[in-house]
């Protein structure tokens, strides 16, 4: 691979303007100046190691991250054997997702910051259950269900008593003999309904 170096006044003065003739075209500025990647990735030796030190860690450093490689390469060949095996013994992903998602909350009611979540919300419904406030408000509401519940009891004695008072009233008898009038003009002439209509 290839790097180009250039100063950077000279890039800042480079001409980026998308309508000039010279678009696209590279300077003079830019030299062929080939860039070794070793080179580029090495920082400044860190203060207090030698450059045997920095050697050996560097050589460490290369070792781990090629067991890393190497981890995960096994860990995906686990994978697709343990996926094969589920395939094979007709496990579905649907049940390993329910699986996985009830071993996760599983995990997470176990965890130490969901069990002191817990304890703490337990102390603060215990607080608000036994404060003071909380014992007033909820007899109020009580008071207040129970006068509800009176009041509507009252109101539907009321409403059924002022129902049988207008079924007793003259006006009330009146329409229902009509209505029983009408009913049996209906069922004794049978066919003569339109007849009838004309006669109210």
């Amino acid at each position: 691979m290839m790097y180009y170096w250039a100063p950077l006044n000279k890039i800042l003065s480079y001409d980026i303007n998308l309508n000039s003739p010279n678009k696209g075209l590279l300077s003079d500025f830019m030299t062929d100046v080939p860039v070794d990647p070793g080179v580029t990735a090495r920082t400044p030796a860190v203060e207090g190691l030698t450059e045997t030190e920095e050697e050996e860690l560097r050589a460490e450093l290369a070792k781990v991250e090629e067991e890393i490689v190497t981890l995960r390469q096994v860990l995906a060949a686990k994978e697709r054997h343990c996926g094969e095996l589920k395939r094979r013994l007709g496990l579905s992903t649907l049940g390993g997702l329910k699986q996985n998602l009830s071993r996760s909350w599983h995990d997470v009611q176990v965890s130490n910051a969901y069990v002191r979540t817990s304890e703490k919300l337990g102390e603060w419904n215990e607080k608000v259950t036994q404060s003071d406030l909380y014992k007033k408000t909820q007899e109020t509401l009580s008071q207040a269900g129970q006068k509800t519940s009176a009041a509507l009891s009252t109101m539907g004695s009321a409403i059924s008593r002022k129902l049988g008072d207008m079924r007793n009233s003259a006006t009330f008898k009146s329409f229902e003999d009509r209505v029983g009038t009408i009913k049996k003009e209906i069922t004794t002439q049978g066919t003569a309904w339109p007849h009838f209509i004309w006669k109210c």
